[in-house]
């Protein structure tokens, strides 16, 4: 299955006799699935069966499932004449008990009772308006799915070119580590003349020294960390599937690398200004990585 944007739109109109039934699903994001449904009171009685239609073609997101049904002319709704005349009859009645001032009854007001407009032929509808809204919302999930998932390629391809532009960036601060060492020595030498006045050192003491603060600031780990999460990323877009929570994870873990870089950049001079900027844009592209994460199933 191709990676899927959580965010899509299908529409669907089906004949069903004299009937017609039209069928819109929308969704947005979110953290589980989360179905909404909208029905004529018709078809109230087979939400169950179109939540399990649904749960099993969708993962994830907030579905709006919008269902109208147009009857023929012989099932539509017609105005109750019977209640109507008893209503004016008691506003009537009112106004005289009360002494009210004569007035016309609210006609807005009447057509909203309960009632007012009926059905003018049998309301329950046939096997073929079910059958029909059934089948439409099959044919409904498999158009919206197509959306998402062509939604979701855009979606994955922009965040694999900034992935390829972050494993630029990791090159990039690995080519400058490599200098890291000889810097740390000349920081720490310029260092220790300052505070010994001229005094002898022990250069094997100074190496020590150096080495030690060069182990303590080295981002080989985090670099090479940063460089597999990467690839790892890649290989699930091209898996496909569900990987919107398990994408989100690996990205928290990258962000982490790249704060941990940042912190170690201190006491190299303008290699460390260097290798701060380039994490900083590393740490960019991994936010906006995320921010396509979200959208995934």
């Amino acid at each position: 299955m191709s990676v899927r944007s959580m965010t899509g739109f299908a529409g669907v109109r089906k004949a069903a006799g004299p009937d017609e039934i039209a069928i819109a699903l929308k969704s947005v994001n979110h953290r589980g699935l989360d179905l909404h449904f909208h029905l004529p009171p018709e078809l109230d009685g087979i939400e169950p069966e179109l939540r399990a239609i649904l749960k099993g073609a969708i993962a994830r997101g907030h579905v709006q499932v919008q269902v109208d049904l147009t009857r023929a002319a012989a099932n539509a709704a017609g105005l109750n004449r019977t209640l109507l005349t008893e209503y004016v009859a008691a506003f009537r009645e009112a106004q005289k008990l009360l002494g009210l001032p004569n007035q016309e009854p609210d006609l807005d007001a009447a057509l909203r009772m309960p009632g007012m407009l009926q059905t003018g032929g049998d309301t329950k509808v046939s096997d073929e308006v079910i059958a029909a809204a059934l089948d439409g919302v099959r044919e409904a999930v498999v158009a919206f799915n197509q959306c998402r998932e062509a939604e979701g390629a855009a979606t994955a391809k922009e965040m694999r070119e900034r992935t390829a532009a972050l494993v630029g960036l990791v090159g990039r601060m690995a080519e400058i580590r490599a200098g890291a060492a000889p810097a740390f020595l000349k920081r720490l030498r310029e260092r220790m003349d300052e505070l010994l006045a001229g005094a002898a050192v022990d250069p094997q003491r100074l190496a020590q020294e150096a080495a030690l603060a060069a182990d303590r600031s080295d981002i080989a780990e985090e670099l090479m960390r940063l460089k597999a999460h990467a690839a790892q990323l890649d290989a699930m877009l091209a898996a496909g599937g569900e990987v919107g929570k398990r994408l989100d994870f690996l990205l928290q873990e990258m962000n982490r690398e790249a704060n941990t870089t940042l912190s170690k950049t201190g006491g190299l001079g303008d290699l460390g200004l260097t290798i701060t900027e380039l994490a900083l844009a590393a740490k960019s592209e991994i936010d906006k990585i995320r921010e396509q994460a979200l959208n995934l199933e």
